[in-house]
């Protein structure tokens, strides 16, 4: 559960990023605007980095399981297998 969380939260920050990003973009187009898009857009990309690698350790390591169809339908051809010959020789 507290790995959802963390992934909601570093979420949420992307998109501040994101808007702070358009905020300098629209404001002006001075070059310190233009350096402080450029700075929001790069702790984006940090944090859009650090989001797939705490995703992708978490899914590694069986703190977050995958819901959904994709995950129901191979749970189903496991299951299917499984019960279909427990010895394939």
């Amino acid at each position: 559960m507290t790995i959802k969380i963390v992934a909601v939260v570093i979420f949420i920050a992307i998109i501040a990023s994101l808007g702070s990003a358009l905020f300098h973009l629209v404001k002006s187009s001075d070059p310190e605007q233009s350096r402080k898009t450029a700075k929001a857009l790069t702790y984006r990309i940090g944090l859009s980095l650090l989001l797939f690698i705490l995703l992708f350790v978490a899914f590694a390591t069986g703190l977050f399981k995958p819901e959904g169809i994709g995950s129901r339908i191979q749970q189903a051809h496991s299951a299917k297998g499984e019960q279909a010959s427990p010895n394939p020789r």
